[in-house]
């Protein structure tokens, strides 16, 4: 009978994921301060067809692997997407599956393939629903742009229900407003649509998706490993060696820092007179004791960003 009772619970203590009738086993469900799950990685889906068909150049990915290493989360996936129903919630439901913290780009304005917002609420059986709170701060905060001087919200017309469309958000009634449509700044009546605790969803603008996750950051550091968000360090080298020269050394430098967590890496800089190598990690003071060894071991230096002792440019293998 104990027996029967431990596998009752061991089955109904692991945590699952609602995704169309299929139950998929969650990611880490270590709880941070608070009762929220600790974040430790994070995946970001890039949506739209302009960024696949290379009319617009996706920078917010950047932009976001800077935000996360500043902070000490682990990306571990980029993805571009197409405005694309099933493509999004294929997306959507296994990066939410794997990774403790979720960010989408694009694909939430107006028009007839702005799609993201009605493909995630599919994705984890959720209804579409006019978000009053976002409407008010609509009203309030947005301004007619030029030929909309006639606009009014007291009317119906086709700008009026487009602009609406934009916060016909996926919403749980069994989750806290304040948990799933979040407002970063009170200078943007945008929020973040948050599904399934970890799929955050963001416009693609990179003036907006930087300043609402930069809003967000306060909400996050409380459930980082580290919640003071000290983040993760690098410490970069400058090299005049190719990298058959070096590869050697940093495979046993590798095999000597892995126990501390610190990844090695080396890149090669077409091109130019001098290759990089690099120490990423969580333990400075241990990273900083290796900086004489590695400077010997690749015959260079340590520099505060790459490039800064290039000469004559001559090309170093790859």
């Amino acid at each position: 009978m104990f027996a029967r009772v431990n596998q009752v619970t061991r089955h109904l203590s692991r945590p699952t994921l609602r995704t169309g009738g299929q139950l998929l086993t969650s990611r880490s469900t270590m709880a941070a301060p608070g009762g929220k799950k600790q974040i430790h990685t994070a995946g970001i889906i890039i949506i739209g067809d302009e960024v696949l068909g290379g009319k617009t150049v996706d920078t917010n990915s950047a932009w976001f692997a800077k935000y996360c290493f500043s902070m000490g989360i682990n990306l571990k996936r980029v993805e571009v997407i197409a405005d694309d129903e099933a493509e999004i919630i294929e997306a959507t439901r296994r990066m939410s599956n794997n990774y403790d913290f979720v960010v989408t780009s694009g694909g939430i304005g107006p028009t007839h393939d702005d799609i993201t917002y009605q493909s995630i609420a599919r994705a984890f059986n959720l209804p579409l629903v006019l978000h009053e709170k976002s409407l008010e701060r609509m009203k309030r905060i947005s301004k007619p742009r030029p030929g909309q001087e006639a606009f009014s919200w007291d009317v119906d017309s086709p700008a009026r229900r487009a602009k609406m469309r934009m916060i016909e958000l996926p919403y749980d009634k069994e989750v806290p407003d304040e948990d799933q449509v979040i407002f970063t700044s009170e200078e943007l009546w945008v929020p973040v649509s948050c599904v399934n605790s970890n799929v955050h969803i963001l416009p693609g603008i990179p003036r907006l998706f930087e300043a609402m996750l930069t809003g967000l950051k306060p909400r996050i550091l409380p459930r980082l490993v580290d919640p003071e968000g000290k983040g993760v360090h690098r410490i970069i080298f400058s090299t005049p060696l190719p990298e058959s020269e070096v590869a050697e050394y940093l495979t046993q430098l590798s095999a000597k820092v892995a126990d501390k967590g610190v990844k090695v890496g080396s890149y090669p800089r077409w091109g130019k007179s001098h290759n990089s190598v690099t120490l990423v990690g969580k333990d400075r003071e241990y990273m900083e004791s290796l900086v004489d060894e590695v400077a010997k071991g690749v015959k260079g230096r340590r520099v505060q960003k790459e490039g800064e002792d290039d000469d004559d440019g001559s090309d170093k293998d790859a």
